[in-house]
């Protein structure tokens, strides 16, 4: 964390995003497919939002926003304690009573509102999660943006409905001030996820983002008080983990939803074991995505590139172990390697990268050491020769062949565009391999035959199967998985129920 002045000198501008494949930022393409950083509308600094109002941290903090595309500052962003997010908690409580008593076609809209924002406002949100989490344009553009104003949309639908779905004589009773805390692979569609079906069951919310993709969370809180979102209803506090753990343990919260890592979420549940407090968790992943010898192999490859390079890999729901039917082997490799060297890595903001930049240095470290890994345990690295540009954080779409179902690269979610290539021999020893994981959050099967999908569908703990496609999200399909994957569901009935007494 850097601690800055109120005094700080202004941020020097960022320079403009890297051409793909290539060059130093200096020698960047300025071709009229790549998005003009500033249609994001970046200010120089970003406070909290609490109680409907910008307040500054109580000690007078802030970080930096990093572009991972350019290493270069975005803009800096308030850094809240314990003292800050009791304010805010206080403000969700204070205005529980307004919101909840509402008439529920009052709260849907003011949620139809918020939802048509998002559309309307969708290139410069498009715009500002690129530049801050690093993923291609395209993604922000076509699914980030386009799910969250779904998800407001369709969760607005269901709030003068509760009642009617509740056995006879039983009201629908929001839960009350409810702690939100997303990570930073989907910063916008998180908030999204968390806060629709909560303001909708008539909860308030206090919004922790991540500390590396707090941007349009702080864009969100304007569309919010634009769409008419009363002030406390939606607080929003940025910071590191402390700021986390000071929401999850505030006693004055009545519920928490986290999205994030495995090992986190076992934290939060031990904190709050006793406590009373509602818990849902979705953490990681360790997909199985299977191959059998039937499926249409030009199809499945495309299936692939989008299950484990969709968004640098950066996924919990990543196809990160591929199983492939061993009749099949070489020629779906092949096949593989040949689409992977069409992907295009670099410049985020060019509408034609397919492969952005990692969220952090950190990140990067880690999927670098887990590469190192998979050679040292006996593993085959593949990929395509491209040259990556010179400052951000880059990672190389790779697989592995040679895996075996102990490997590391096998069994820990790495969170890169890292795929592990295992074979299977009959159904029966797929479904053994697909299983054999800690996690259960995700799965996908490739196959012509429909019966065999279904009989498959069955067997496999996962909490979401695709069936010859990957990575499709609705605002009315549960996602969620078993497992260390985690427990309660998002999206759909099932996504508005946690948020209900």
């Amino acid at each position: 964390m850097t601690r800055v002045q109120e005094s700080s000198d202004p941020r020097v501008e960022p320079k403009r995003p890297v051409h793909p494949l290539a060059a130093p930022p200096e020698s960047w393409d300025y071709a009229t497919s790549i998005e003009d950083a500033s249609l994001a509308n970046l200010r120089d600094r970003y406070d909290l939002w609490i109680d409907g109002e910008w307040v500054k941290p109580a000690k007078k903090l802030w970080f930096e926003s990093i572009n991972p595309s350019t290493e270069q500052t975005l803009s800096e962003v308030a850094h809240a304690g314990p003292t800050d997010v009791d304010k805010a908690v206080r403000a969700a409580r204070r205005a529980l009573p307004g919101w909840r008593d509402m008439p529920a076609s009052h709260r849907a809209r003011i949620l139809f509102a918020v939802s048509r924002l998002l559309q309307e406002r969708s290139r410069e949100l498009a715009v500002l999660e690129t530049l801050d989490n690093g993923k291609p344009i395209r993604e922000s553009r076509d699914v980030d943006v386009v799910l969250a104003a779904q998800h407001f949309f369709y969760y607005a639908g269901w709030t003068d409905k509760l009642d009617h779905v509740l056995p006879a004589g039983r009201k629908a009773e929001p839960i009350g001030v409810c702690g939100q805390v997303i990570p930073w692979n989907f910063p916008l569609l998180m908030a999204a996820w968390k806060l629709a079906p909560a303001l909708a069951g008539g909860n308030t919310c206090v919004l922790k983002p991540a500390e590396t993709t707090s941007l349009t969370a702080l864009r969100l809180a304007e569309i919010l008080e634009e769409a008419g979102v009363p002030p406390g209803v939606v607080n929003i506090v940025t910071g590191a983990g402390e700021t986390g753990a000071a929401l999850v343990n505030h006693p004055d919260v009545d519920k928490i939803a986290f999205t994030g890592s495995t090992d986190v979420g076992k934290l939060i549940q031990k904190s709050l074991a006793g406590t009373g407090k509602r818990l849902t968790l979705e953490l990681g992943g360790k997909a199985a995505h299977l191959i059998f010898d039937d499926a249409p192999l030009d199809q499945a490859v495309e299936g692939i590139i989008q299950g484990i390079y969709f968004n640098q890999g950066q996924v919990c729901c990543a196809g990160s172990r591929l199983l492939v039917q061993e009749s099949v082997e070489r020629q779906l490799i092949d096949l593989l390697l040949a689409r992977m060297q069409n992907i295009r890595v670099g410049n985020p903001l060019d509408k034609n990268t397919d492969l952005g930049a990692i969220n952090s240095e950190e990140q990067l470290a880690k999927i670098e050491s887990y590469l190192e890994i998979g050679e040292h345990e006996g593993a085959t690295r593949r990929g395509p020769q491209c040259e990556l540009p010179a400052s951000g954080y880059w990672c190389a779409p790779t697989l592995f062949t040679g895996v075996t179902p102990t490997m590391r690269i096998a069994t820990e979610e790495i969170f890169g565009p890292v795929l592990s290539v295992l074979t299977f021999r009959t159904p029966d020893e797929a479904i053994e391999k697909a299983n054999n994981s800690l996690y259960g959050l995700s799965a996908g099967i490739w196959s012509d035959k429909g019966s065999k999908v279904f009989r498959m569908i069955e067997k496999l703990r996962a909490g979401v199967v695709w069936a010859n496609t990957y990575n499709k999200f609705d605002a009315s399909s549960p996602f969620g998985g078993y497992k260390e994957s985690g427990f309660g569901r998002e999206g759909g009935w099932h996504g508005l129920f946690p948020y209900l007494k």
